[in-house]
């Protein structure tokens, strides 16, 4: 999916996040190979590089006013494979949807699946993204078994898990250097479909107890909130749970059986340029949630599913990040550990008596954190909800939100973030400062900065 951009001329483009805020201005380099990589790096200037994938980080993590930006989409070699053991060796711009198409018909697939298919292994490695088979499979990071970084000084070296340099780098927002190979364990799959069972859950305490024990009878589990209904209804929720199909479980007749391992992406029609603020604003988001509810049964159990309409629901449609308004989306995603289920409770109450035009507000559990400094996920609840941009009243709404999150310790996702204040971020990663520390050694000229890392001075 095309990154959005304004070219102005011959390398220099206004470059916005996913959710189309806050645009700022950079010279865009577009490297083929390691070496075209190094020199816009070491041509950067003064305001510094930083790596670009195809752009779904909804902030400013991928822009660099008045800097470089080097789009590494270039960089989109598969360049080797080991179906025994089942190792992928990829430069950093492959998309996880090349890889799926590639992989999926070879029995093997990528252990942590995101909401989308389209970014690039740089940048899940760089978010360290998760899925919603995390308490089992944890995030990218953890699957990845070594990894090529250019670093400030030019030099490319290969970094391994278990050191300093590996763990600030999964979940670092590329401000380590620039990822340029990386090698993946995978998941093997014998179908290209998922065995999904869903059911209704009429408040948030009971979507709470539904998902927990899920973490015992399925793979992935995650619940669909509805974030307007109030009173007992608050905290609805339309809950997902699935696991890999195996060949022996299709229906004797399923058309899967010729073909189980067949890509089968499903898509919608793409949305207009923009949806006008009214006509997905409160009431009619509203008739929205209450049909998706409404319209779910109680329960139902053993529905077939293709893998990609399961794991990534926002590929279904093209271009979503448009749909909201034409100001943009303001992205909020952030964790509480567990025992802090009160505090969850809050937020959720207090998002739902705003009235807020929420849209696509997903919770559920995280296992055990990764070792990265920044890395978001620890064991905990985590909810991820969109609002649009010119919601009168957002930014003091959403502070409030983070000092809650922050004073049950907390933490928002940076890959989501756009607005966060640097003194709250410092409470929320409590190992900040050893990130700043390794970083200002590794790269002392800041080589490696973006509008994200000026922003909370990372």
């Amino acid at each position: 999916m095309a990154v959005e951009t304004h070219v102005l001329d011959d390398d220099c483009e206004t470059i916005t996040g996913w959710g189309r805020t806050a645009p700022t201005l950079a010279r865009v380099r577009r490297p083929r190979g390691r070496s075209e990589a190094a020199d816009a790096v070491r041509s950067s200037g003064a305001r510094g590089a930083i790596a670009r994938g195809l752009g779904r980080a909804y902030g400013d993590a991928a822009q660099n006013a008045g800097g470089t930006v080097l789009d590494m989409t270039g960089l989109d070699r598969i360049l080797a494979l080991d179906p025994t053991a089942g190792l992928v060796v990829c430069e950093a711009g492959v998309s996880l949807h090349r890889l799926t198409e590639t992989l999926l018909p070879l029995g093997w697939f990528v252990p942590v699946a995101p909401a989308t298919r389209y970014v690039t292994v740089g940048g899940a490695i760089g978010a360290d993204v998760h899925g919603t088979n995390h308490p089992a499979a944890g995030s990218f990071g953890r699957h990845v078994t070594a990894l090529e970084l250019l670093t400030a000084d030019g030099a490319v070296t290969t970094v391994l898990p278990g050191t300093p340099l590996f763990d600030a780098t999964t979940g670092g927002m590329g401000l380590t250097g620039v990822i340029l190979t990386a090698t993946l364990r995978l998941l093997p799959v014998e179908t290209s479909l998922m065995t999904v069972d869903t059911e209704r859950a009429p408040g948030l305490d009971e979507t709470m107890a539904r998902l927990a024990a899920a973490d015992r009878r399925y793979g992935y589990s995650a619940a669909r909130i509805d974030l307007l209904a109030r009173g007992a209804a608050t905290g609805r929720a339309v809950l997902a749970h699935g696991d890999h199909t195996p060949y022996d479980a299709l229906p004797r007749r399923h058309r899967a059986r010729r073909a189980p391992l067949a890509l089968r992406p499903a898509r919608l029609p793409a949305p207009p340029p923009y949806v006008p603020g009214g006509i997905l604003g409160r009431t009619a988001a509203g008739l929205l949630e209450e049909l998706r509810y409404r319209g779910t049964p109680r329960a139902r159990t053993g529905g077939l599913q293709p893998l990609t309409s399961f794991l990534h629901p926002h590929d279904g449609l093209p271009h979503r990040n448009r749909t909201p308004a034409r100001a943009g989306t303001v992205p909020y995603q952030f964790v509480v550990p567990y025992g802090q289920e009160e505090a969850l409770r809050k937020v959720v109450r207090r998002i739902a008596d705003r009235r807020c035009a929420a849209s696509g507000a997903v919770l559920q559990r995280f296992g055990a954190g990764g070792p990265g400094p920044l890395s978001f996920p620890l064991p905990g609840w985590t909810l991820a909800l969109d609002l649009p941009a010119g919601l009168p009243g957002l930014g003091p709404f959403l502070d409030a939100l983070d000092d809650q999150v922050a004073e049950a310790g907390g933490r928002v996702f940076l890959a989501r973030d756009s607005r966060v204040r640097p003194e709250t971020l410092a409470a929320m990663y409590p190992r900040l400062g050893e990130f700043r520390a390794l970083r200002a050694a590794l790269d002392p000229r800041s080589a490696f900065t973006s509008d994200l890392s000026r922003r909370l001075d990372l």
